[in-house]
C-alpha cells in the first residue's frame, strides 16, 4: 500500500502547488487591471478638470467687460446707502436697463427683489449682489435647460440637422465653423452646407472653415437656389452616414416676406429627405449690438420658428446683459455663447457658470 499511495501524494502536492501559482497569477492580473483602470480614471479626471478650468477662465475673461461695467454702476447706485429702499431699486432699474438687460426683463427682476425686500423686511445693500445673482439665475432657469453634455447629438436624430439663421455680420459663418469643430472634436462626422448663395464671400468663408476643421462643404455657385444646396447637403450627409449637418442661410432682413418664403422653402426641401428636419433652427445674434440684437431676434422669430440661440462676441462688449434679456423675452433657450476669437471659444451655455462668472469676486 505504501508504494501505491506515495506517488499519489506527490501528484496531489504538485496539483496544490500549481493551483496556488494559478491563484497568485489571477490575483496579480486583477491587481494590474485595477491599477490601469484607476490610473486611467485619474489621468482622464485630470485632463477633464484642466479643460474645464480653461473653459471657465475663457468665460470669466469673456464677461469681464460686462461684469466691470455692471458692478461699477451698481456701486454708484448704492453709494451712501445701508439698506435697499425705493431709491436703490430705482437706481438698480436704471443700471439693468442701461446694461442691455431690457425693460421688460428688468421690471421682472425688480419686482422679484421688491417681493424679497417686503418679505424679509430689511435687506442691506451688502446683500444686493447676492439677491440679484439669485434672481437672474432663477430667471435664466425658466427659459434654459442644461444640455446633457457638450455638443451631444439627440438620440434618434441621424443625421442631426441644424439650420443656422442670422443677419450678415453677426458671426453666423464663424459660429458654424466653430460648432463643426466642436462636434468633430466630440467624435461626430459633420457635413456643412453653404446655402447663403447671395454672397460669394459667405460661400468662400464656409469653405475655408470646412478645410480648417476637416469637414466636407456642399456648395454651388453664387446665385444658386439655396433650397437646392440644402437638398444636396442633406442627400450627401445621408450617403456619407454623417452624424451632424449644419446649413448656413442668407441673412437679409430688408425684405421679411422674401426671407420668410426662402427659409420656409429650405425647410420643406429638407423634409423630403428627413421628415422631421431641421431639428434645430439656430439664430445667431451679435451680443455686442445690444438693443439691435433684440430687434434682430424679433424679426427672425416672426420669419421662422427659431428653436435656439447662439449669442456671439460677448468678449468685446460690456453688453453681456443682452443674454439675460433675450432669453427671458423670447422664451428661446440660449444654446451657445461666443466668448473669444479662438476656435475653442464657442461654449455650451451653462446658466450657472454664466451667472457665477458675471458675479465672480463681487459678492460680499
Amino acid at each position: 500500500m505504501k508504494c501505491l499511495t506515495e506517488p499519489r501524494r506527490k501528484t496531489d502536492a504538485k496539483i496544490l502547488i500549481f493551483c496556488n501559482i494559478q491563484k497568485e497569477c489571477i490575483a496579480f492580473l486583477l491587481f494590474c487591471t485595477n491599477f490601469v483602470t484607476y490610473s486611467y480614471l485619474i489621468i482622464m479626471g485630470f485632463f477633464s478638470s484642466l479643460f474645464g478650468k480653461e473653459k471657465k477662465e475663457a468665460l470669466d475673461k469673456g464677461l469681464e467687460k460686462t461684469k466691470t461695467s455692471v458692478f461699477s454702476k451698481i456701486s454708484r447706485a448704492i453709494a451712501g446707502k445701508s439698506k435697499v429702499d425705493e431709491e436703490v431699486l430705482d437706481n438698480l432699474e436704471e443700471v439693468l436697463v442701461t446694461s442691455d438687460v431690457g425693460v421688460d426683463t428688468t421690471l421682472r427682476i425688480i419686482e422679484r427683489i421688491e417681493a424679497r425686500v417686503a418679505r424679509d423686511k430689511y435687506v442691506s445693500t451688502d446683500e444686493l449682489n447676492e439677491i440679484l445673482r439669485d434672481e437672474i439665475a432663477s430667471l435664466l432657469e425658466e427659459n434654459n435647460t442644461d444640455l446633457k453634455g457638450d455638443f451631444d447629438v439627440p438620440e434618434g436624430k441621424h443625421p442631426y440637422v441644424i439650420m443656422v439663421v442670422g443677419v450678415n455680420g453677426a458671426g453666423k459663418t464663424t459660429t458654424i465653423g466653430k460648432l463643426a469643430y466642436q462636434y468633430k472634436k466630440a467624435g461626430k462626422k459633420v457635413v456643412l452646407g453653404a446655402a447663403d448663395t447671395f454672397r460669394a464671400a459667405a460661400i468662400e468663408q464656409l469653405a475655408v472653415w470646412g478645410e480648417r476643421v476637416g469637414c466636407p462643404v456642399i456648395r454651388q455657385n453664387m446665385g444658386s437656389d439655396p433650397a437646392a444646396v440644402a437638398y444636396d447637403t442633406i442627400s450627401s450627409a445621408k450617403a456619407q452616414d454623417a452624424d451632424v449637418v449644419i446649413i448656413d442661410t442668407a441673412g437679409r432682413l430688408h425684405n421679411k416676406i422674401n426671407l420668410m418664403n426662402e427659409l420656409t422653402k429650405i425647410k420643406q426641401v429638407m423634409k423630403k429627405i428627413i421628415p422631421d428636419a431641421p431639428h434645430d433652427v439656430m439664430l445667431v445674434l451679435d451680443g455686442s449690438t445690444g438693443q439691435n440684437a433684440y430687434e434682430q431676434a424679433k424679426q427672425f422669430t416672426k420669419a421662422t420658428d427659431v428653436t435656439s440661440l447662439a449669442i456671439t462676441k460677448l468678449d468685446g462688449t460690456a453688453k453681456g446683459g443682452v443674454v439675460i434679456g433675450i432669453s427671458d423675452q423670447f422664451k428661446i433657450p440660449v444654446r451657445y455663447i461666443g466668448v473669444g476669437e479662438g476656435i475653442e471659444h464657442l461654449q455650451v451655455f451653462d446658466r450657472r457658470e454664466f451667472v457665477d462668472s458675471l458675479f465672480k469676486n463681487e459678492e460680499k
